[in-house]
């Protein structure tokens, strides 16, 4: 039997890692703890829309909302087409007006003489103001947008008039700027105010700041975030400076869109330049798609809620009103209910609700990350000895060259993709060796020969039970480092993510078989092992016969494989059957973090029938589908760790809980198989008596 040697000093730089990665992950579990406070919002349009359809005053039900716990209202930009449906001013085309004079229609004395005198022209936009101060923040925001060639004031006093230069289809849905008039209603009703200003085309100094000063009508207190719409943020490409400076001078949390398919953020140009220009102070936001929330029950879309704000660190909740009554109740008892719904879950789940909360601009201390480089770099030198021995000598230089090269750009103040490289490694590594070292302590039972007298479904059960926490908990070493070499303020927010999620996914399957087939030889029981025999088990299998038989198992094998990487990360590309999705449903209500699937119904199942197939003394082909299956679940469990965006605890917890149920699971894959078993037998000895 080829023996494997563990090197005692790369295992003594791996515990130094894991040392300086736990100081690291306790540091950034503080940061997080401390920042628990979520913010409701709802658009201020979406009440006053609703007080029209219930027919009651705005103000009033703008009370019950903030009764209800909505902490801020949404302010967005004025359109032409909102103030003429708003009766705040009349939007008329030229061509209607002349349409009018030629019918005779044309009763006011105003446009008649202007008709007469050839004074409107079918290609402008006519604007009536109905009052002075909205006339002139229109006139002041359709200069600014369009230009003041463009924009020409045909009357004043108690109806003026402007005579615009544009498209009339176009013009109406102009954004022109923020409302002062709405920004005070906001803040008189007691709410905070979120702006949702636009950037302009060619932005000039004038622009950013005629902008941020239509926030001084209230105290900037009251101005709890702005979340930017559109394609860029405010000043971009040229004066993000202007505008991070004003947001850091008035304390401004800036508002980061999640995008849809919750990774990253929506396609805001200069959106993270600016968060890194105010020193990250900025809160993720999260809203239910419009097209989504009327298939969601309402039960269901708090949950969402919780699952966001627990999860993906959403500090900023966009509520969408429901737009059909819930049975028995009225519109507005409906949407009260929602919001008094998700306050109440996130007060349960030991959130505080008001003014969002935002991370300090936390980066792990260098020193500390330099040490767990070391102890990544050695994980790997370890595995690759594992696979292929080679020298001791040769495994402290290779362990010097690669910290080397890793930690100088760090300790350099950079060192970014040196510290991804070293967390896509402990990724691959780690949930390897674990499996590597148990596969070794089978080979020794194994070799030992009293696997016989430990052949029973008792000791399969507690050994093999015993035997997946150990590895397991082996494996988190591996997610512990990655959660302390990407901890910064950076990946907490999601502007910067962890590289090779696909990658996690596979490469642990390839490396556990390469490490199996140097363990055992799948066609000569009593063969060779080790490196040496691993090509000659590898040429066997490339010139194995293909039968029809074959060819099933490996197209099974494909499409398991399009299932199993096809559903890894962000894609949208295959569809989670309905049935699972109610499964995660339950399991986030039950259980403090939703475990992995493919942990407790597939990997850790996997890895007790491994223990089953050895004592049994299966097939070795057999035993190394198992193991490979195992592998699934460790590798997942560290992949977990990748997801920066979410707490550090609760992606250990989530191990530990997919662990719990993953025992379950293979219990009751064992039984299953003792009862299958039973039953074979039975009907064999049935039909052999028969026979007889």
């Amino acid at each position: 039997m080829t023996h494997f040697t563990y090197n005692r000093l790369l295992i003594v730089l791996i515990i130094l890692g894991l040392l300086a990665a736990a100081a690291v992950g306790w540091q950034r579990h503080k940061v997080e703890e401390n920042n628990s406070t979520v913010e409701l919002i709802m658009g201020y349009e979406d009440i006053v829309e609703l007080a029209q359809i219930a027919g009651v005053p705005p103000l009033r039900l703008m009370g019950q909302f903030k009764d209800a716990g909505i902490t801020s209202l949404a302010v967005y930009e004025l359109t032409l087409e909102k103030l003429n449906k708003s009766g705040k001013a009349t939007v008329l085309s030229g061509a209607s007006l002349l349409q009018q004079s030629q019918t005779g229609a044309l009763n006011d004395p105003f446009w008649r003489n202007l008709a007469a005198a050839g004074g409107i022209r079918a290609d402008d936009v006519y604007v009536i103001g109905r009052d002075k101060d909205s006339f002139a923040e229109i006139k002041s925001d359709l200069m600014r947008r369009l230009g003041p060639g463009r924009v020409a004031v045909l009357a004043e006093g108690d109806r003026p008039v402007l005579a615009v230069k544009a498209n009339y289809e176009k013009v109406l849905k102009e954004n022109l700027g923020l409302s002062a008039t709405e920004i005070k209603a906001v803040v008189a009703q007691g709410f905070y105010v979120v702006p949702r200003p636009s950037n302009y085309m060619k932005v000039t100094a004038p622009d950013v700041n005629a902008v941020l000063e239509r926030l001084n009508v209230v105290p900037q207190d009251k101005i709890s975030a702005i979340v930017f719409a559109g394609d860029e943020v405010l000043g971009y490409p040229d004066l993000l400076s202007l505008t991070a400076g004003q947001m850091k001078d008035r304390g401004f949390t800036l508002g980061m869109i999640e995008h849809p398919l919750q990774l990253q953020f929506v396609n805001q140009e200069g959106l993270t330049d600016l968060a890194a220009a105010i020193q990250y102070r900025a809160a993720r936001l999260y809203s239910i798609p419009q097209a989504e929330q009327p298939k969601l029950k309402m039960a269901d879309a708090v949950q969402r809620w919780v699952i966001a704000n627990q999860e993906r660190n959403i500090r900023l909740n966009l509520l969408r009103r429901y737009d059909k009554p819930a049975s028995g109740k009225t519109l507005i008892e409906t949407n009260l209910q929602y919001v008094s719904g998700v306050k109440q879950a996130l007060l349960d789940n030991h959130f505080t609700v008001g003014r969002a909360g935002t991370y300090p601009p936390y980066f792990a201390s260098r020193w500390l990350l330099a040490v767990i480089i070391l102890g990544s770099a050695a994980a790997g030198v370890l595995l690759l000895s594992l696979i292929h021995p080679f020298p001791a000598r040769r495994q402290y230089l290779l362990t010097a060259v690669i910290a080397a090269l890793l930690i100088f750009p760090v300790l350099s103040g950079g060192g970014d993709t040196a510290r991804q490289g070293a967390a896509l490694a402990s990724a691959i590594c780690f949930p390897v060796l674990s499996m590597t070292w148990q596969i070794d302590r089978w080979r020794r039972r194994e070799a030992s020969g009293n696997l016989e007298a430990s052949a029973g479904i008792r000791n399969i059960v507690v050994q093999g039970s015993g035997a997946l926490v150990i590895t397991t908990l082996l494996s988190l070493v591996g997610g512990l480092y990655i959660g302390a070499l990407l901890s910064d303020v950076r990946f907490l927010l999601e502007m910067e993510i962890f590289r090779g999620v696909k990658l996690v996914f596979v490469a642990p399957l390839v490396l556990i078989t390469l490490v199996y087939l140097t363990r055992y030889n799948l066609f000569e029981p009593t063969g060779p092992t080790g490196s040496k025999s691993l090509w000659r088990q590898l040429t066997a299998i490339w010139e194995h016969p293909v039968t029809i038989k074959v060819l099933a198992l490996f197209g099974a094998a494909a499409v398991a494989a399009w299932v199993y990487v096809g559903r890894s990360g962000h894609t949208a590309g295959i569809p989670v059957p309905a049935i699972e999705l109610k499964l995660r449903t339950f399991l986030e209500q039950v259980m403090y973090a939703r475990p992995r699937t493919k942990e407790f119904m597939i990997g850790h199942p996997a890895f007790l029938l491994a223990a089953m197939a050895l004592y049994r003394q299966w097939p070795r082909v057999v035993q190394c589908g198992f193991v490979v299956l195992a592998m699934i679940a460790q590798g997942s469990l560290v992949g977990t760790f990748a997801h920066l965006r979410t707490p550090v605890f609760m992606s250990f917890m989530r191990a530990l809980d997919g662990l719990a149920l993953g025992v379950i699971g293979g219990l009751t894959a064992i039984a299953g198989l003792c009862l299958v078993s039973a039953l074979v037998t039975k009907h064999t000895l049935r039909k052999k008596r028969v026979e007889r």
